[in-house]
C-alpha cells in the first residue's frame, strides 16, 4: 500500500530514516537474524542501538508521554514501524516493553511504576511471561500453580511451560491461583512479579524445530514472593492478564516486518535462474504472491483503524484478535513462499553443515529464511492459539 503522507509526516519519515541509518547502519545488519526481537545486547552494535533508542526517547515509543512514551500520532507509529523493519532494526524485547508495561502504568502502584518501568525503558531489565502451564495452555484459566498467603509473603509452587527468553530473563510476570475455591476459573487469580533469582526457580531448555533454544519449562518450589510484588487486587489477576493479552496479539500481527518479507520474496522470484523461466514469470507462483500481499494490505487497513482507536484512548479490543489470526497466518504463508522460492538452497537446518569442513551450500539468507519459517510455526499458537482468537471473536464480535 502507498499511503500520500502529510508533509509533517514525511519529515517525520526522514528523520526516522536518518536515525536508524545512523544508529543501525547497513554494515551491521547482518549480525543479526532479520526481524528478530532481542532479549539481551551481546554485540557492540546492538548495545549501540538500544544506548541510541534510549537517548533519543525512542525506546517505548507506544507508551503514554508521562511514563517515557512519544506521544507520537497513530501515522507517526506507522512510519516508525514501516522504517525500522525496513532496516531490520532489532527490537525491545516484548515482554517488559509491549506486555507487561501496559498493565504496570494503567494498574501497577506508583511504588511499582517507580521500581520498573525506568529499567525496563533503558533495557536495562529483561522479562518473561509465566503464563502458560502443561495443563493450561490456550485455556490460560485453567492454570494450577499455586500461591498460598504466608503473612507478607505468597508461596509459590506449580510449574510453567513455553516460557520464552526464561534462560535470560532477570524476572517473570506470573499468573497464580491464589483462591482454588472460587466459583469461575477465571475467578481466584492473581498477577505476581517474581524475581528469577529466587531461590526454588529452577529453568529448563525446550528446544523447537531447528534446535532453536527459545522457550522453556520453568518449576517453581517454594518460591517466596513479596505480597508487595502483587499487581493490583488479590484474585482479579484476570483482569489484568486480559489486558496485557489484547496488546500482546496485536503486536503479534507483524504487518511492517510482514512488508519487508513478501518484497524480499518478490526480488527472489525476480532473479533469473542459469537454465529456467523466472518464478516472478510463472503465473501459479505469482498468483500465491498476489494474493498474499493483497491480504497483507487488508490486514494493514484493519491495523491502523485499530492504532487509531487506541490513540484516542480505547483500549485494543477483540479487533486485536483478527489482528493476531490474520497476521500470523499471512506471515507464515510469506516464509512458506520464500522456502519455496529457494528451492533446495532451504533444504538445511539452520546449524547443519552438509560437510565437516564446509559451510551451508547456496545464499546466505535461505538459512535465516528457514529459521524464521520453522519459528514461525508457534506463531498460530502463542499468544493464545488461533483456534481460541475465533472463538473470541464469536463472542464479542458476533454475539454468538
Amino acid at each position: 500500500m502507498d499511503l500520500k503522507l502529510r508533509k509533517a509526516d514525511l519529515e517525520f519519515q526522514t528523520e526516522v530514516r536518518a536515525f536508524v541509518d545512523e544508529h543501525w547502519p547497513e554494515q551491521v545488519r547482518g549480525e543479526a537474524d532479520p526481524g528478530l526481537e532481542y532479549s539481551g545486547a551481546s554485540t557492540p552494535a546492538l548495545r549501540h542501538w538500544f544506548a541510541a533508542l534510549v537517548a533519543r526517547g525512542w525506546s517505548v515509543p507506544t507508551w503514554p508521554a508521562e511514563f517515557g512514551g512519544t506521544g507520537w500520532t497513530p501515522t507517526e507509529h506507522y512510519v516508525w514501524d514501516r522504517e525500522t523493519a525496513r532496516a531490520d532494526a532489532p527490537q525491545m524485547s516484548p515482554f517488559g516493553a509491549r506486555m507487561l508495561a501496559p498493565v504496570l502504568y494503567t494498574w501497577g502502584t506508583k511504588e511499582q511504576q517507580a521500581r520498573h518501568l525506568p529499567p525496563i525503558r533503558e533495557a536495562r531489565v529483561q522479562w518473561c511471561q509465566g503464563y502458560s502451564e502443561p495443563g493450561a495452555g490456550s485455556d490460560l484459566a485453567a492454570l494450577s500453580t499455586r500461591a498460598v498467603r504466608d503473612g507478607e509473603h505468597y508461596i509459590v509452587n506449580g510449574s510453567k511451560t513455553w516460557t520464552s527468553g526464561a534462560h535470560q530473563a532477570d524476572w517473570m510476570f506470573c499468573l497464580v491461583r491464589t483462591d482454588p475455591r472460587a466459583t469461575k476459573k477465571q475467578l481466584g487469580i492473581s498477577f505476581l512479579l517474581i524475581d528469577m533469582k529466587t531461590p526454588g526457580i529452577e529453568v529448563h531448555p525446550i528446544l523447537i524445530l531447528g534446535e532453536q533454544h527459545h522457550v522453556n519449562a520453568v518449576t517453581l518450589t517454594d518460591v517466596r514472593v513479596p505480597v508487595a510484588n502483587r499487581i493490583g487486587e488479590e484474585n482479579q489477576g484476570w483482569t489484568y492478564a486480559k489486558g496485557l493479552l489484547a496488546h500482546e496479539r496485536t503486536g503479534i500481527a507483524g504487518v511492517a516486518r510482514s512488508q519487508v518479507q513478501i518484497a524480499r520474496l518478490k526480488t527472489l522470484a525476480a532473479q533469473t535462474p542459469l537454465d529456467a523461466t523466472r518464478l516472478l514469470d510463472e503465473p501459479s507462483f505469482k498468483r500465491k504472491i498476489d494474493a498474499v500481499e493483497i491480504e497483507l494490505m487488508a490486514l494493514e487497513i484493519t491495523e491502523l483503524r485499530t492504532l487509531s482507536s487506541v490513540e484516542q484512548g480505547s483500549a485494543p479490543g477483540p479487533e486485536s484478535s483478527i489482528l493476531k489470526i490474520r497476521g500470523t497466518e499471512i506471515g507464515q504463508r510469506i516464509m512458506d513462499l520464500t522456502i519455496e522460492a529457494y528451492g533446495y538452497y532451504g533444504v538445511p537446518y539452520p546449524q547443519q553443515r552438509l560437510i565437516a569442513n564446509e559451510g551451508p551450500i547456496g545464499p546466505a539468507l535461505a538459512v535465516a529464511a528457514l529459521k524464521e519459517m520453522l519459528f514461525g510455526r508457534a506463531a498460530s499458537i502463542f499468544g493464545g492459539s488461533n483456534e481460541i482468537q475465533k472463538n473470541i471473536i464469536a463472542k464479542a464480535v458476533l454475539g454468538l
